[in-house]
């Protein structure tokens, strides 16, 4: 894990740094990553289905030589699929050292904070489900709440092993 991790808020609160996120948007909801974890924002290509994968495993990609495997976060948080608009992007960020993209329905800016702005988020949300260890705070955004996720949290162990073997 970076050790410029969301996860440790309580440091990040006490030195009040300025922290930098991508903000996207996932059936209406936004979202914040930590802006030193996205390699690069791509239109869609042509996605290469694979047998015997999970259900949230849109596929794969070549980029530039890379053989990058393909996540529909809307699949993964269990969310109402939908159909790919001209504003439907793949962030490709580097999950512990890896490049996976994620399918998202928009991108929307990069937004400067100080990490006093992030609150915890509910400890009904993360006690809430499997997985859900991966939001690390929330940010009153123009009137809106930002939800921000720590994305070498959002898989386990073994599934991060599984995206090797694509």
């Amino acid at each position: 894990m970076s050790s410029n991790s969301l996860v440790k808020l309580d440091d990040a609160t006490k030195s009040n740094e300025l922290i930098q996120l991508v903000s996207l948007m996932l059936a209406d909801e936004e979202y914040g990553v930590e802006v030193l974890k996205v390699r690069e924002i791509i239109r869609i290509p042509t996605i290469t289905k694979m047998p015997n994968v999970p259900r949230h495993v849109e596929g794969i990609i070549n980029l530039r030589g890379k053989v990058i495997p393909i996540i529909s976060m809307r699949r993964r948080f269990g969310l109402m699929e939908s159909e790919d608009s001209s504003q439907t992007r793949i962030i490709i960020m580097d999950v512990c050292g890896s490049l996976t993209g994620f399918i998202v329905d928009s991108v929307s800016e990069v937004i400067r904070i100080h990490s006093s702005e992030i609150q915890p988020p509910p400890s009904m949300v993360i006690s809430g489900g499997v997985g859900q260890e991966f939001i690390t705070g929330v940010f009153n955004h123009a009137e809106r709440l930002l939800i921000i996720m720590d994305i070498d949290r959002m898989f386990s162990d073994e599934e991060r092993d599984s995206f090797g073997e694509i």
